[in-house]
């Protein structure tokens, strides 16, 4: 964070929030977060023309367990991020809607660390692989712009690791709560001989909240960024996890009371999940290297190599009175490459930066489907086959400071995607087949920067969203069932209108206004017993919403912080899926209307002491496109306190945080189109995390 002394300061809207302007007076405020995901440089989001926030890392790290990105993104407006009590399945994350439909990983949102894509190109996005300990910030931007990061309609999520130290520090945290949850981290990190170095490993076991999920999961990061020359930087980034969880599933409405907020057992499972053990186990190992050199000032280039492999076994169930089960086996390697120029300057005596790149990515998977009784493999085969995908994009990017007042953003990615099915098994046929996608983007915005602590912005832009091998699994619940090559990408256009202010010396408020239309869109239309998920394309869908988000401070040390997103995501045309006729003005499952997040911090600096105070509410949300079942809404109440000390050279650090406070019985997240009707998943009630951390700087 930056400070701006800014003598007068005059604030337009003082009128419309009935606050003083202020005059003759030197006053300090705080400016907005330094962001790169937007215009791929280093600029004040303030003044953007985009919807872009920042976590930082006191968010990220303080009373949090680390574990999920939901963790952190609950205070994001524009974002829904769900925790599903259980590590089998990543979190549910959606941005202005996108990605709502994804029963597993993310889609719709294209995920980064450092810059390297942690989303494969058809689409699929696997978040938990960053240890969010080693994360200092994460960038969430949503809306037009994110569609020159390629095949994504809602948002880019970005997650920086933090920087090297300049004296040599080593750490270690152990972390402990609620149904015997265990966390501990280990970290290194300085500078040495030109080398930035950051290690960290960690651990995590929980029992879970619900019967039937204990989960494991290590991971290892480690960071060099090596300092060749003044010109010259290489950052080289690993990541490693290895993870076993077991799977509860979801529950049905008769498994709980009458209503799904509230259970006679919120901890139970459903019998198939026990009979067949479901279950996951996973591996995943990426290596990426990003070189940055300077030709002069005016001119640079970025280059980013990735490389990795991913193994993943979920165990499932296809029967509700039996053992039955399958199990699904992925064995994943992809890489990929990033080449950009940089160039910046003036033309006409006007200010310009300018990007100008192409992304190449590639992943292979083999994949197998295996009948399964008891848990265990029986070896009867039902599909062997390798998925590869491909995407091959060309971009530009660039700013031009129109006036001293107005700054106009514009680009342009074109997006060609191939999905193509190499089938090894014989017993229903050849089923090999390819499909290629292209699909060219603009994006345009404007800023006006009518006072130095006001800012209007208006963007448009058009989106592009695959489908991913996931959802091109199967054409039909037949035992035959063949790979569904013939859904169509969905298509957008995406109009946003915003502002930026400082409504006082200590209060930043951001709104922003969108309209979002959508060709085709991706629905997950049903999921039959056997857990075979049909994909097939809506219509028309529509999207329309607002976002707010104010921060303040106080005296004392006492801030405060509000998000609020209203978001109205419906069929725009009757369209017929796996469960029928499917009317337009029904809303789009696992979208929530109203949410809102708040928070109220203090800190007492003699004694190293902060707490804080935490609300949350989502309302009512539908679980199929038929609107005849929903969870319902919720408000919970969260609470998290802390010491510092620091003695000569060393930083220790204790917390605490109590979630649901109420413990109130409800709703966490849901399964969209479950064919089972498991549509539910209940979170945890009251529950605790206690964490000690201590730093050694030498």
């Amino acid at each position: 964070m930056r400070a701006l002394r800014l003598a007068p300061i005059y604030i337009a809207i003082s009128t419309a929030f009935n606050t003083p302007a202020f005059a003759d007076e030197e006053t300090t405020i705080t400016l907005s977060p330094v962001v790169v995901t937007a215009t791929r440089q280093a600029q004040n989001s303030f003044d953007l023309p985009v919807a872009i926030d920042v976590v930082e890392q006191k968010n990220i790290k303080d009373g949090q367990l680390q574990m999920n990105l939901s963790e952190s993104l609950i205070r994001v407006p524009g974002l829904t991020a769900q925790n599903r009590t259980q590590q089998a399945q990543d979190p549910q994350i959606s941005s202005r809607g996108f990605g709502s439909r994804s029963s597993f990983g993310v889609r719709g949102i294209r995920v980064y660390v450092d810059g390297i894509p942690l989303t494969m190109p058809d689409g699929q996005g696997q978040p938990g692989v960053v240890d969010l300990s080693s994360i200092k910030s994460i960038e969430v931007m949503r809306g037009p712009f994110s569609s020159l990061y390629g095949n994504s309609s809602g948002g880019v999520i970005q997650m920086f690791t933090k920087d090297a130290p300049a004296t040599p520090t080593v750490g270690a945290t152990t972390m402990f709560g609620s149904y015997d949850t265990k966390r501990n981290v280990l970290e290194a990190a300085g500078k040495s001989e030109g080398v930035e170095y950051l290690l960290n490993v960690s651990n995590f076991e929980s029992n879970g909240y619900r019967d039937h999920s204990i989960s494991d999961k290590k991971m290892a990061t480690a960071k060099f960024k090596f300092n060749i020359s003044e010109d010259t930087k290489l950052t080289t980034l690993v990541n490693w996890f290895e993870q076993d969880a077991q799977d509860p599933l979801g529950l049905r409405r008769d498994a709980t009371a009458n209503d799904p907020s509230a259970f006679s057992n919120p901890k139970a499972v459903p019998n198939s999940a026990l009979r067949a053990n479901t279950r996951v186990s996973r591996s995943h190992t990426q290596v990426g290297f990003n070189l940055e050199h300077a030709f002069n000032e005016n001119n640079s280039i970025n280059l980013v190599n990735y490389v990795g492999t991913r193994e993943n076994l979920q165990y499932l169930s296809t029967s509700a009175t039996t053992a039955a089960g399958r199990a699904s086996q992925i064995s994943r390697e992809f890489w990929g490459t990033d080449l950009r120029w940089n160039n910046n300057g003036e033309i006409l005596g006007k200010k310009y930066n300018f990007h100008i790149g192409a992304n190449y990515g590639k992943s292979s998977d083999d994949r197998l489907d295996i009948n399964t009784t008891n848990g265990v493999i029986n070896n009867t085969l039902n599909r062997d086959e390798e998925n590869i995908s491909t995407n091959y994009d060309r971009y530009m990017q660039g700013t031009l400071s129109a006036t001293d007042s107005i700054d106009i953003h514009a680009g342009l990615r074109r997006t060609k995607v191939n999905l193509k099915v190499k089938d090894n098994f014989s017993g229903f046929g050849d089923n090999s087949g390819s499909v290629s996608y292209n699909k060219t983007n603009p994006v345009i915005g404007i800023i006006w920067k009518a006072k130095p602590e006001l800012n209007f912005y208006a963007n448009y832009g058009k989106g592009f969203e695959t489908p991913t091998f996931v959802e091109a699994a199967y054409n039909s619940t037949t035992s035959g069932a063949t790979p569904n090559l013939s859904l169509k990408p969905s298509t957008s256009e995406n109009f946003e209108i915003g502002t930026k202010a400082y409504i006082t010396d200590n209060t930043r408020a951001n709104l922003a206004l969108y309209y979002i239309k959508t060709d085709d869109e991706i629905v997950a239309s049903f999921t039959d017993a056997f857990n075979r998920s049909i994909f097939s394309n809506a219509n028309k869908t529509v999207r329309k919403g607002a976002e707010l988000s104010i921060d303040s401070t106080f005296e004392n040390n006492i801030s405060t912080y509000f998000a609020y997103t209203l978001l109205n995501a419906k069929f725009d045309s009757d369209f017929t899926g796996a469960n029928g006729l499917i009317e337009s003005g029904n809303r789009i499952p696992g979208t929530y209307s109203n949410q809102a997040y708040g928070e109220v911090r203090w800190r007492y600096e003699p004694l190293g002491f902060h707490t804080a105070f935490e609300t949350r509410y989502n309302s009512k949300v539908y679980v199929n496109d038929r609107n005849t079942d929903a969870a319902s809404s919720y408000t919970i109440f969260n609470i998290r306190a802390g010491f510092e000390q620091t003695l000569k050279n060393w930083y220790f650090k204790e917390y605490v945080r109590i979630e649901n406070l109420s413990d109130k019985e409800y709703i966490g997240s849901v399964r969209i189109n479950d064919g089972n009707q498991r549509f539910f998943e209940p979170a945890a009630g009251r529950n605790y995390l206690l964490g000690l951390s201590a730093q050694y700087k030498f």
